[in-house]
């Protein structure tokens, strides 16, 4: 058996081509395959910190933290010799059929300690998806328990982000994904998005946050009540283009569920743990969900594990006598993704990462980021804690944004990679979810590479007779 400090064994030495040779015969999630074929994939060899290196030694300034999850950075030795520890315990068992571990139940203590005071039951999963299709059936239990099988309608948002699994695909409430497979699924219905940028019209932020609020009541009294089981939401849309809401939304969503007692979930894989300055979304907005999907951050991205935190008043009807509930995962509570997610809720207890992304990091990249308003391409330049997004349109005074929508920001993306930063395109709007590691130093490296990026792509803008720009 191999001790502590063995090396592993190298990887085959291939040219960056022969990677991409090899890669291109495989499937990866959310890629067009047809640019694959045409030019290869971008392949990854190490990391350090907030930075990413290619197999060619190139450094890319990780503006997106992995998928919204690398909250700790890269290269952290507390979490791999945590792992490598617990592999050597016991590397695996199940949480199935009355059994559990040290890790899982010492984890979910440390959970509870975190999250809104109404939470102190977890359910735990192996990634934010499960954890979504366990709200699925969560939800549908509770009702069903409390003799109301009727109320099995979740209403969710349109460009809300919930995973790709089927039931995740379908809480979500975006076309392309429904487009394939036939989703949603029966009884999940959709209303509008909180997005004033581009569907406010002449209403204020405000007036629009109230509009956007009215759509669940509506939907609500359409469906009939009795018949509406949950809410669920992001705090801040996520993969829909950092959607944050105006201050009047959450306020008018609380109130509305409250009168009709729904259930509200707040969808936390992306906002929890830290990104907003806060632990969570739903600490940022002053929001009290009944359940609280978790993932991501939990484990900065280490391993895969997600949850589903589950406040009292619901955990007190499914740990109830209505029998088991028949739902699970093989890796749920998994005892060495339990110990990474431990120790790495150590680290942003002990390093006072949260407190640092309210007070210090956070207003500095607002203030950064803001600055990136004034380009000729930036309608909008938005953000909470460490979450951004810039909006290129085509027109600043009237809002107009680009058609056909997703070319510039593709456009700017590829510019960007080019150019040693990751940020990402949603259709154009462009979107940075760095680490909460991340100095200012590096607050303005990322600012100022994004910044010569913009410059790039207005360039290819102006080239290209279709687009007209006027600012």
């Amino acid at each position: 058996m191999s001790e502590r400090g063995a090396t592993t064994p190298p990887l085959p030495q291939r040219t960056l081509a022969e990677w991409q040779q090899l890669d291109r015969a495989h499937l990866h999630p959310f890629t067009d395959h047809g640019a694959i074929q045409k030019k290869g994939t971008r392949v990854i060899a190490r990391a350090e910190g907030v930075y990413l290196y290619d197999v060619e030694g190139r450094q890319l300034l990780d503006g997106m933290a992995g998928l919204w999850c690398v909250n700790l950075g890269y290269g952290r030795i507390e979490l791999a010799d945590a792992a490598y520890s617990q592999m050597r315990t016991l590397p695996y068992y199940n949480s199935f059929f009355q059994c559990t571990h040290p890790p899982a139940i010492e984890l979910a203590q440390a959970l509870v300690a975190v999250t809104p005071p109404q939470f102190n039951h977890v359910f735990f999963t192996g990634s934010g998806s499960e954890a979504n299709d366990t709200v699925l059936r969560a939800v549908r239990h509770y009702w069903t328990s409390l003799g109301q099988p009727e109320r099995s309608i979740i209403i969710g948002r349109h460009n809300g982000y919930h995973g790709s699994t089927v039931a995740g695909a379908s809480l979500g409430g975006m076309a392309p994904m429904h487009a394939q497979g036939g989703l949603p699924i029966p009884g999940i219905v959709h209303i509008r998005q909180p997005y004033w940028y581009g569907e406010g019209g002449d209403l204020s932020p405000e007036e629009f946050g109230l509009v956007a609020a009215q759509a669940l009541e509506d939907k609500i009294l359409e469906l009939g009540p009795e018949r509406v089981a949950a809410f669920i939401a992001e705090p801040i849309q996520g993969a829909g283009g950092v959607v944050i809401p105006p201050a009047t939304y959450w306020p008018a969503i609380q109130r509305i569920v409250d009168r009709y007692g729904i259930l509200l979930v707040a969808d936390e894989v992306i906002c929890g743990f830290g990104r907003t300055g806060e632990w969570f979304g739903s600490d940022y907005y002053r929001i009290r969900p009944d359940l609280m999907p978790i993932a991501k951050g939990l484990s900065s991205g280490y391993q895969p594990i997600g949850g589903v935190m589950i406040a009292d008043r619901v955990a007190d009807v499914l740990l109830g006598p209505g029998g088991e509930f028949n739902h699970g995962f093989t890796y749920s509570g998994h005892p060495v993704a339990c110990a990474v997610a431990s120790a790495a809720l150590r680290i942003y207890r002990e390093e006072k990462l949260i407190e640092r992304v309210k007070t210090d990091v956070g207003p500095y990249l607002k203030q950064r980021w803001s600055e990136l308003a004034s380009h000729p391409l930036v309608g909008e330049a938005r953000s909470v804690g460490l979450i951004g997004a810039l909006e290129l349109v085509r027109d600043k005074s009237r809002r107009t944004l680009f058609t056909p929508g997703g070319e510039v920001g593709t456009w700017c993306r590829d510019l960007c990679v080019e150019n040693g930063l990751v940020m990402r395109a949603v259709r154009d709007t462009m979107i940075i979810s760095p680490p909460l590691i991340i100095t200012r130093g590096q607050i303005d490296e990322l600012v100022e590479k994004a910044r010569r990026c913009l410059d790039l792509t207005l360039a290819k803008v102006q080239a290209d007779a279709r687009f007209r720009i006027r600012s």
